[in-house]
């Protein structure tokens, strides 16, 4: 018997903005079997209806209120997760300009990220997740069994995002690393729930490697994390 199909584990993934973790994560959910769960992609869908409802993102209370409100659901598509909010399909308004920029303000607020931990946390009751985002690993779950603290350089980062945003973009490449490092900064000296590497997370740095090598890499990780854990309750 496959000893993750009896004791599945969940796996944290952690790191900056445009570190390859949704990426990342999704293929190693999908190598194990397991459930992936895009939390960025939750937060951004409260950034993108907050901007269409002319909610402003610096209207604290007025966000709060949309997150507690808001029935953000993931759901499998055939060219990856979709994201819906309030039964509207989202998924192509979470990268824009405009939701990158407002992004990191929206999370940085108690209310959301309350409100967004708490469904992540329903999620991963059942075990078998691989979840994703900044704070994983130290707030949202703390006893994962396998905790990734993903980086890359700021340029590389700024380059990959850079791609992704194609021809919908008049930002220049030095202006998106810019406000990448300033995000990791926002992100990193937040208030609630910062941007933090777990004491016993793994260190990964993606820079100059492929994406293959770090989920054959995880993958390995939560196979014999599995297995220990097979055997200990033998």
């Amino acid at each position: 018997m496959n000893p993750l199909t009896s004791h599945p584990i969940n796996i944290a993934i952690d790191g900056p903005a445009g570190a390859g973790k949704s990426t990342v994560a999704r293929l190693v959910a999908s190598r194990l079997h397991y459930v992936y769960v895009d939390t960025g992609a939750m937060y951004r869908a409260v950034t993108a209806i907050a901007l269409e409802r002319g909610i402003p993102p610096e209207d604290e209370d007025a966000v709060g209120r949309l997150a507690q409100r808001l029935r953000v659901d993931l759901r499998p598509g055939e060219e990856g997760q979709l994201v819906f909010a309030d039964g509207e399909d989202v998924t192509s308004k979470l990268r824009t300009l405009e939701v990158n920029r407002s992004v990191s303000l929206v999370a940085s607020y108690e209310a959301v990220r309350m409100k967004m931990a708490e469904e992540q946390r329903r999620m991963a009751r059942a075990k078998g997740v691989v979840m994703d985002g900044r704070d994983i690993g130290t707030h949202v779950l703390p006893d994962a069994e396998l905790k990734i603290f993903l980086t890359a350089t700021p340029r590389e980062r700024a380059l990959r995002r850079f791609k992704e945003m194609g021809e919908q973009t008049e930002i220049t490449l030095e202006q998106l690393e810019q406000e990448i490092v300033e995000r990791d900064r926002k992100d990193s000296e937040r208030e609630i729930a910062p941007l933090l590497q777990a004491p016993d997370a793994r260190f990964v740095d993606s820079t100059g490697r492929s994406i293959d090598q770090i989920v054959d890499e995880i993958v390995e990780w939560g196979r014999a994390a599995s297995r220990t854990i097979s055997a200990g309750e033998k």
